[in-house]
């Protein structure tokens, strides 16, 4: 895979100001260029799909499809539910075989395959699932598994039986399993589910220390949008019986499929406004804060010029005083106790109307029985939990079992029997319109219950809460079982919900855009502020674990949260004061960059069109190649030293 994927890549990266015909050219120079393949990407090729198709039922999943993994490839892959990207991780790793077609593997090259399921033998420990019968000598001496043992097996003794481990747990020993083999090829499927947000970090970055040297490939299905940015070099979105193939981790993939939704007469409306949406927020949101998603800033800021902010703070703020009142829920030095545990001491937490709050911590560290203490399912042991006169509580617990009674009724009866219209954002919609819009089909939403799947299940389960009209809403793991676009949905909805949010969740994404604040449960039954957000948890939990795992004595904070009315304190993380010249100097090193920028853009459009006139001139093609490749690197350094310098401007 190399000389017409890349040509595609650079057109997908592209400037906006590239017209349609340009593309189309492209589109034929990328086709006429096959032959040139080795000189473009002169990588080992590990793996392909030749024409792959398979169906199940009488639905296709794959339809001829043909794709190439190369050494050092990092693919995500992304697609609705149902949509086959399992079955596609299944056929590469040769576990299922295709009903026409062929998958080819270089000579030695072996595949891992992480599945959903977390799969333990029963009655073996976890030294066994990890390790099998090799003596520790042999594996105790590896940097690399040393550091598999330390990000996922650090609170898990290595005699322990895998049949008494927690969700999380399992997980994470079925990774570690993985991973410290030395398979060339790594298929992952949900890797990130039931890993808290430390978990997800180190996964992260162990994966692009292996792999970002060449020394083999990986291919990830997730619907963790950070992840995705954080890992991936490349994207396939897989969906009706094909794959489509991006340049870039999620924000490019998204920046890219904006870009060909402008460009489709045939694309809906609602469709591009959501996408639009969604890299709006990448631009304003994240890069911001990160150098992880880099993609084209020129080109976003264009396509996103007249979009409004993702949600009217002060608007909804004024809702949600009128719907709730002053009070709402306030706990008062709350402590809960199992037998001699303590899981929360001492709590004080002022919630007040309008509040989006995100939940981090970690595993067993209290999460959820904070979020029941608020729904008023568990009572604490001491203290006490006040509840406003007008509150009205919705919780999404994690599993789905309280869709079981309704299983023989249809996805928009479910929906029509709590409300027939719900007024979202300013906007009265019907239940079957809700339906649709949370990614229902007008098909699907006549299905019934008991045949949904695990995500299906977890969207409507959203929906009946939605429709209740709550003020305040809990949400405890929303996004599993979630696809990317459904994932873009539910954020959409909760923009314009005004009401007191509370999210737990490891997605880092969803807690972002939904959340104004985080906040933390590290383990010492006490709760604090972040300012800065999950990074900075993923520091003091950095320095926790080097000072001994005594988390008290690295925050030296207050017992309790601050309240409503209160600022949060950053004592904990100090951040030194910019003076005006750092500011004024951050200013215009931004102006500087995106000047360069723009010019950048203008180079790239005429060097495409160059290349689309001289699609047959070998000579010609690689020298315009190279200059592209050259004003890529550029565009790179810029686009990280205008990140640097954005969060110094905040």
């Amino acid at each position: 895979m190399v000389s017409g994927v890349a040509l595609v890549g650079h057109g997908s990266d592209a400037s906006p100001q590239v017209s349609g015909l340009v593309g189309a050219r492209v589109e034929m120079l990328s086709k006429t260029c096959v032959r040139l393949r080795v000189a473009f990407t002169p990588m080992a090729h590990l793996l392909g799909a030749d024409r792959v198709t398979l169906t199940l039922g009488t639905r296709t999943l794959l339809d001829e499809v043909s794709l190439g993994l190369d050494d050092g490839a990092r693919i995500g892959v992304v697609g609705p539910n149902g949509a086959g990207k399992s079955t596609l991780l299944r056929v590469l790793a040769g576990q299922q075989a295709p009903d026409a077609g062929r998958v080819t593997r270089a000579g030695g090259v072996q595949v891992a395959v992480l599945d959903q399921r977390d799969q333990l033998a029963p009655g073996r420990t976890v030294l066994d699932v990890v390790h099998g019968s090799a003596d520790e000598h042999e594996w105790a001496a590896d940097s690399r598994i040393r550091s598999v043992h330390a990000g996922l097996l650090a609170d898990v003794s290595l005699d322990t039986a895998v049949d008494s481990l927690s969700g999380g747990q399992r997980r994470r020993v079925a990774l570690a399993a993985l991973l410290v083999r030395d398979e060339e090829i790594l298929v992952l499927d949900e890797p990130t589910n039931h890993l808290d947000v430390e978990g997800v970090a180190w996964l992260a970055e162990h994966l692009v220390e292996r792999f970002g040297r060449g020394q083999g490939a990986l291919v990830v299905v997730t619907h963790d949008r950070w992840f995705l940015d954080a890992v991936c070099t490349r994207t396939w979105e897989v969906h009706d019986g094909g794959v489509d193939q991006y340049e870039g981790g999620y924000a490019a993939y998204v920046l890219a499929r904006a870009e060909r939704a402008r460009n489709a007469s045939t694309t809906e409306e609602k469709r591009q406004n959501l996408l639009r949406k969604e890299l709006a927020w990448l631009r304003r949101g994240a890069p911001a804060r990160t150098s992880k998603p880099k993609f084209r800033l020129d080109a976003a800021a264009e396509l996103i010029a007249d979009e409004p902010p993702p949600r009217d703070q002060l608007s909804l703020t004024r809702m949600a005083t009128a719907r709730l009142g002053k009070d709402v829920l306030d706990i008062e030095d709350a402590s809960v106790v199992y037998g001699e545990r303590t899981l929360l001491h001492d709590i004080t937490w002022r919630l007040g109307p309008g509040d989006r709050v995100g939940l981090v911590g970690v595993n067993g560290a209290g999460k959820t029985t904070l979020l029941r203490l608020l729904s008023g399912r568990l009572e604490p042991t001491t203290g006490r939990v006040k509840r406003g006169k007008t509150v009205q509580v919705a919780e999404l617990r994690q599993d789905v079992e309280d869709l079981d009674e309704l299983a023989n009724l249809r996805v928009v009866e479910v929906i029509e029997r709590e409300k027939r219209s719900v007024v979202v954002g300013g906007k009265e919609l019907t239940a079957a319109q809700l339906v649709e819009r949370l990614g229902f089909t007008r098909e699907r939403s006549s299905t019934p219950v008991r045949d949904l799947s695990g995500g299906e299940r977890r969207r409507l389960q959203l929906l009946r809460l939605l429709v209740g009209e709550p003020n305040v809403l809990l949400l405890d793991e929303p996004t599993n079982d979630l696809d990317t676009d459904t994932l873009a949905a539910l954020e959409d909805l909760l923009d314009g919900w005004p009401g007191t949010l509370i999210v737990v969740s490891h997605d880092r994404y969803l807690l972002e855009r939904v959340c104004d604040r985080q906040m933390a449960l590290l383990g010492d039954g006490l709760l604090r502020e972040l300012p800065g957000g999950v990074e900075q948890y993923l520091a003091l939990r950095r320095t926790a674990i080097a000072a001994g795992g005594s988390v008290t004595s690295v925050l030296d904070a207050r017992p309790t949260a601050q309240t409503a009315d209160e600022p949060p304190s950053e004592a904990a993380v100090p951040v030194p004061a910019r003076s005006e010249a750092e500011l004024r100097t951050a200013r215009k090193e931004i102006a500087r960059i995106e000047r360069r920028l723009s010019r950048i853009a203008d180079q790239e459009s005429a060097l495409h069109l160059k290349m689309s006139e001289q699609a047959t001139d070998h000579q010609a093609v690689l020298a315009l190649d190279s200059e592209l490749r050259a004003l890529a690197v550029e565009k790179d350094e810029l686009e990280t030293a205008w990140m640097e310098a954005a969060e110094i401007v905040g």
